[in-house]
């Protein structure tokens, strides 16, 4: 089905392109821009039709201004997405989304889709079922990282206006791999169809949703950002006898089955 034209932007911003869900969104914004401007600092394939290739390293101000300069809504999924040694990811994800919001100010961008990750809560235990408004236990820098991005973007939309869904993904992967994702699991259709919904909600503000499939085995309750009528179609369920079979259970004293992050709980230190 064709867009309506109130869910067609003249030209949306999509970092982080050569990435494994960046490069999902490439092919699932396009129907939903006039341009689609897509970005890394990694080589990106030469553009299609609609399409704006750029790269650029977040960390450079000035080249990240020129990159938001005259796009309508951005879908920031740049930076660093895994748990390692502070300095790049200092760089890619804080200087990196810093560097995002002021230029999005500087040049009237009012919506931004942020992804952050469900690690934003990674210590957060697995016999818990929490909301956006349970408090924050990152299970690493990188989840501290994406800590950073929420409270600046909270910041940009109270001082300035700017509004953001943050995206607290889960697992987004072409299948199911292992037991903790029969409850994290977000499929590539959701997550195309939880950033569309994020883009054209009409008042979004400072939304925290977290991105998951139809799971039954959810640890997140996304009541509070029901106003972005996201209705995932996929489920973990159909994949967890076959993921039963392949993975055994972890050892119950194991902080990975414990805590909601998995192995991010216990990777590092890295000096």
């Amino acid at each position: 089905m064709d867009p309506q034209p109130s869910e067609r932007l003249g030209r949306i911003l999509l970092t982080g392109a050569a990435g494994g869900l960046g490069q999902v969104l490439r092919r699932g914004l396009k129907p939903f821009a006039r341009t689609l401007r897509v970005s890394d600092r990694e080589p990106l394939a030469p553009a299609g039709d609609g399409e704006e290739v750029v790269q650029c390293d977040l960390a450079d101000r000035d080249a990240v201004h020129r990159l938001v300069a005259g796009v309508d809504a951005i879908a920031h999924f740049g930076g660093i997405s895994v748990e390692g040694p502070f300095d790049p990811i200092l760089q890619s994800n804080i200087v990196g989304v810093f560097n995002l919001y002021e230029a999005a100010r500087k040049h009237g961008v009012k919506r931004v889709v942020f992804a952050s990750s469900n690690h934003v809560v990674g210590f957060r235990r697995q016999d818990e079922r929490i909301d956006a408004e349970a408090p924050v236990r990152p299970d690493g820098l990188y989840g501290v990282s994406k800590c950073f991005g929420e409270n600046l973007s909270r910041f940009y939309f109270d001082r300035y206006g700017i509004e953001t869904a943050c995206l607290r993904i889960g697992s987004s992967f072409p299948q199911v791999r292992d037991r903790r994702m029969l409850s994290t699991y977000l499929s590539y259709g959701d997550l195309v169809e939880l950033v569309r919904c994020s883009l054209f909600t009409p008042r979004v503000g400072h939304t925290i949703v977290f991105g998951q499939s139809d799971n039954s085995a959810s640890w997140w309750d996304n009541r509070r950002a029901a106003h972005l009528a996201f209705m995932p179609k996929d489920s973990a369920d159909v994949q967890r006898a076959r993921v039963e079979a392949e993975s055994p259970p972890l050892d119950p004293q194991d902080p990975a089955r414990i805590y909601q992050g998995g192995v991010f709980v216990r990777t590092g230190p890295f000096d």
